[in-house]
């Protein structure tokens, strides 16, 4: 491919629509030629506001078109599925908004439809593409923060309640995303136990809690909330050599960096229990490290660019939605237990396996 701009379009005008529309208009590596939408309104609203590009209320004819290399999908969950495989079979590139199906088997036969055409299948996975995140996942690929040992994520505020998903759907896909994103090898947990409750008695879960034992040895805890009249976004990952915490509702300090923890020291001799080993707190410096400041779904409509050009899957392709899509089912499967801790659906082995 060239690096002639791609034309794109954005299926679907409602909350994150117009978003998409914003900065693909304004990327150098894109064209957008038009918004579909089913509401004509809605949908040059958005229009309007990016230049007055062309509306389509029709996705068959949206993607007749000849002159299309791609689309961008930002419809309700349940609508993916249907959408990405109309627009493969077509011959265009798709990025979904999270999270990229409605189940991991209808996650899994689009990869395998893209797989199948040659063609780019990613996830919007927005906040791996936040200078922070990048940073993150750089600490530990370059390994300052030493092995992980265990991350704690609050997500929470006075949000509004989905009528067709309940909390561990909506708000989950983000921390789930980013750990997939900055952990070495992606999200692999050995088990999934959730916990919810639904006190305004609206038929889903408006509170939850995710505890993600992972293979390495470490933990994951998760806790989202619709219900909280204060907002958190806040993520700790402690390690053997050093410990993280980003807050992202502080610009002015979004990561900061301690060199604070618990060293054991040698075992007595001939033992090799950890717990007859010496216990010494380490208490060393904090920095906070900088960090550019630039939109997210910026980098995003880049890297999408970028790996349709060079044939390569991009940093949040269709695989890392599948490894967030099978924490999901088992987080619901687990709830329908009381909360025991399941096996998650190994969707991204799977299709190694068949590959």
């Amino acid at each position: 491919m060239t690096h002639e701009k791609l034309r794109i379009a954005v299926v679907g005008a409602g909350y994150w629509g117009p978003n998409l529309a914003r900065n693909f208009s304004t990327s150098p590596d894109w064209d957008l030629v038009a918004i579909c939408d089913l509401d004509r309104d809605r949908a040059e609203r958005v229009a309007n506001q990016v230049g007055q590009v062309p509306v389509v209320t029709s996705l068959d004819e949206l993607l007749s078109s000849d002159d299309l290399d791609a689309i961008a999908i930002a419809t309700p969950a349940r609508t993916h599925y249907p959408i990405a495989m109309q627009a493969l079979a077509a011959g265009k590139h798709v990025v979904v908004e999270k999270p990229l199906a409605d189940s991991t088997s209808n996650g899994q036969a689009m990869v395998l439809e893209a797989a199948t055409r040659g063609l780019i299948l990613m996830a919007d996975h927005t906040y791996c593409y936040t200078p922070a995140v990048l940073k993150i996942r750089e600490l530990i690929a370059a390994g300052d923060l030493g092995e992980i040992l265990f991350i704690d994520s609050v997500r929470i505020n006075l949000g509004l309640i989905q009528p067709d998903v309940d909390v561990f759907w909506d708000l989950a896909p983000h921390d789930l995303s980013i750990l997939d994103f900055v952990l070495p090898g992606g999200l692999r947990p050995t088990a999934v136990a959730a916990q919810g409750a639904d006190p305004l008695g609206a038929g889903r879960s408006c509170i939850g809690y995710l505890t993600l034992p992972l293979e390495s040895g470490a933990i994951a805890h998760i806790h989202v909330n619709w219900l909280s009249p204060t907002k958190i976004r806040q993520m700790v990952i402690g390690g053997t050599k050093r410990t993280l915490v980003w807050d992202d509702l502080n610009p002015q300090q979004r990561l900061s960096v301690y060199d604070r923890g618990v060293d054991l020291g040698k075992q007595s001799a001939g033992r090799t229990d950890r717990r007859d080993a010496n216990i010494s707190y380490r208490l060393g410096d904090t920095w906070s490290p900088a960090l550019p400041e630039r939109e997210a779904l910026s980098t995003m409509a880049a890297e999408f660019a970028a790996s349709i050009r060079s044939g390569q899957p991009s940093r949040t392709d269709g695989e890392a939605g599948l490894r967030v899509l099978s924490v999901l089912e088992a987080a619901s499967r687990s709830l329908a237990d009381s909360g025991s801790a399941v096996p998650p659906t190994q969707g991204d082995r799977q299709m190694e396996t068949a590959r």
